[in-house]
């Protein structure tokens, strides 16, 4: 069936560095989101994308327009609060309306 790879699974940074995670789709998505889990397991949401980029502070989202089959999270300037598992799920284009979920990352941020 239509899959979220997301990639990688666990991540350690040094805080003010930067990374990227990243989620591949094996069909052609209509929209894609990124969450983060806070400490009491609810999701927040932190992007929703149709196409192309949205920033959001020192956070950078970019959905590839062309193919719909990528997209990625930038984390610039790393903080400790930026600690957690981030998620992405994304629409697909088949009309069902329901979010594949990939699996997510473990961010971990150490000073």
């Amino acid at each position: 069936g239509d899959q979220v790879e997301q990639s990688p699974s666990a991540l350690s940074l040094h805080e003010g560095t930067d990374s990227a995670l990243r989620c591949n789709f094996t069909t052609t998505m209509r929209s894609v989101q990124w969450f983060r889990q806070n400490s009491r397991g609810s999701l927040i949401s932190l992007f929703y994308l149709a196409s192309g980029t949205k920033e959001n502070g020192r956070l950078k989202s970019a959905f590839d327009s062309k193919e719909r089959r990528y997209s990625t999270l930038h984390i610039r300037d790393a903080q400790l609060e930026d600690s957690g598992t981030y998620f992405c799920a994304a629409e697909a284009s088949s009309g069902s309306w329901q979010l594949i979920f990939g699996s997510g990352t473990q961010l971990t941020v150490m000073p």
